[in-house]
C-alpha cells in the first residue's frame, strides 16, 4: 500500500503509551509508506504501527485516539488536523479496497467463470498462485501473518515480549533493515534461526541473542532473513504449499483454512532454510555498515564453509559504532528467560 504523496514524511507531535497502566509520554508521530514510526523527539524509535492495521477510537472527535489493532494495548493521541488527516486519507482508501458484500457474488462467479474459460492452458496453477499473490491487500497478508505465528506459536512456544525487548528489537530492525523494517519476534530456541511471514514479520530464534556476546550475530541472521525474503515471497511459498485449491478459495472468498495455516508452519519448522548467495549477503552487509565476521564464524566457528563471507568483510579495518546500546541488548538476551 502506498500512501498519497501529498503526505509523505509528514510528521508531528503526540501523546503515546505502551498499555493500560503506562503514563502518556510526548512523542514524534512519522507517516511512512506503509508505517506510522512512534519515536523520541530525540529521534528513538519506540514502536512501529502498520498503517492497514491501525484503528480510530474515537471517530468524529478530537485528539484523535488511535491504536494499532483491535486488542493492542498501545494508544497514540493526536490532535495535530494534518496528521489527523492523512491517516484518515489511508484508512479511507484501506476500507475502500476490501472486498464489499454486493461484490462478492460477482466476484466469485467472474473467478469461476473466468478459470473455467481459461482452462488449464492459460490458467495453470503457478500462474494462479502467483496472481493471487499480486492483488492480496496489505491488510490481508497482516491477518495471515498474524494466524500463521499463532500456529507456530502452538507448536513451538509463543513469542517472548516485553516493552524494553520490544523497543530493542524495533531499533536493531531499523537500524539493519531500514524503513520501514519488518517486524521481528522471538521465539524459544526450538525453531530455525530465522523465518518470514506474510506481512513483513520475522521471527528469530531466541538463540541468537542469548548465545553470543554481541547483536552482530542477530543482526546478520535478520539482514540474510530479509535478503531471503525478497526472493521468495512468504506469501507466495504459503500458497505454494497450501495448492491450488486452497488458492482459489483465497483469491475468490478471502478465506484461509486453518489446516493450510497449520500444515505450512509444521513446513516451515521442520524443512531447512534456503541458502542466500554470498555475494548478495556482502552486499546487504556493506549497504548496513556491517561486518560479515561475526555473523560468518556462528554459521561456522571453523570459517571454512564461510571464507568468502570473511575475506570480503566489507568493514574489515574500518571502525563501526555498536548497532544498539548495551542496555537494549541486555534486554534481549533475558527476554525469553526472564532474567
Amino acid at each position: 500500500m502506498t500512501v498519497l504523496e501529498q503526505y509523505r514524511r509528514l510528521e508531528s507531535l503526540g501523546l503515546w503509551r505502551d498499555g493500560p497502566e503506562d503514563q502518556r509520554r510526548e512523542v514524534v508521530v512519522s507517516l511512512g509508506e506503509a508505517t506510522l514510526v512512534v519515536s523520541t523527539p530525540a529521534e528513538t524509535a519506540l514502536t512501529h504501527w502498520s498503517l492497514p492495521a491501525i484503528e480510530r477510537l474515537n471517530p468524529g472527535r478530537s485528539p484523535a485516539l488511535y491504536a494499532p489493532g483491535t486488542d493492542a494495548g498501545e494508544r497514540l493521541e493526536i490532535d495535530d488536523p494534518d496528521m489527523i488527516a492523512a491517516i484518515e486519507a489511508v484508512r479511507s482508501a484501506i476500507e475502500k479496497a476490501r472486498p464489499h458484500p454486493g461484490r462478492l457474488r460477482w466476484m466469485i462467479g467472474a473467478a469461476a467463470g473466468l478459470a473455467l474459460l481459461a482452462g488449464a492452458v492459460f490458467w495453470l496453477p503457478g500462474a494462479l498462485t502467483r496472481q493471487t499473490v499480486l492483488m492480496l491487500p496489505e491488510a490481508k497478508r497482516i491477518e495471515i501473518g498474524e494466524a500463521l505465528l499463532e500456529e507456530i506459536g502452538r507448536l513451538a512456544g509463543q513469542p517472548c515480549d516485553g516493552p524494553r525487548a520490544r523497543v530493542a528489537l524495533a531499533r536493531l530492525s531499523t537500524r539493519v533493515l531500514g524503513t520501514p523494517a519488518p517486524r521481528v519476534l522471538l521465539i524459544p530456541d526450538t525453531i530455525p534461526d530465522t523465518l518470514s511471514l506474510p506481512g513483513a514479520f520475522i521471527v528469530a530464534s531466541a538463540a541468537l541473542a542469548e548465545d553470543h556476546e554481541s547483536p552482530d550475530v542477530l543482526a546478520g541472521y535478520l539482514l540474510a532473513e530479509d535478503v531471503r525474503r525478497d526472493s521468495l515471497d512468504p506469501m507466495l511459498a504459503l500458497l505454494s504449499d497450501a495448492g491450488l485449491v486452497t488458492t482459489f478459495r483465497l483469491l475468490t472468498t478471502g478465506d484461509l483454512p486453518g489446516a493450510a495455516l497449520r500444515d505450512h508452519a509444521v513446513s516451515l519448522l521442520s524443512r531447512p532454510r534456503p541458502p542466500v548467495p554470498d555475494a548478495a549477503l556482502v552486499e546487504r552487509f556493506a549497504a548496513a555498515r556491517m561486518s560479515t565476521e561475526a555473523y560468518a564464524y556462528a554459521r561456522d566457528v571453523s570459517g571454512e564453509s564461510v571464507l568468502t563471507l570473511i575475506e570480503a568483510d566489507p568493514m574489515r579495518g574500518r571502525p563501526h559504532a555498536a548497532l544498539i546500546s548495551d542496555e537494549d541488548w541486555v534486554s534481549l538476551q533475558n527476554v525469553c528467560t526472564g532474567g
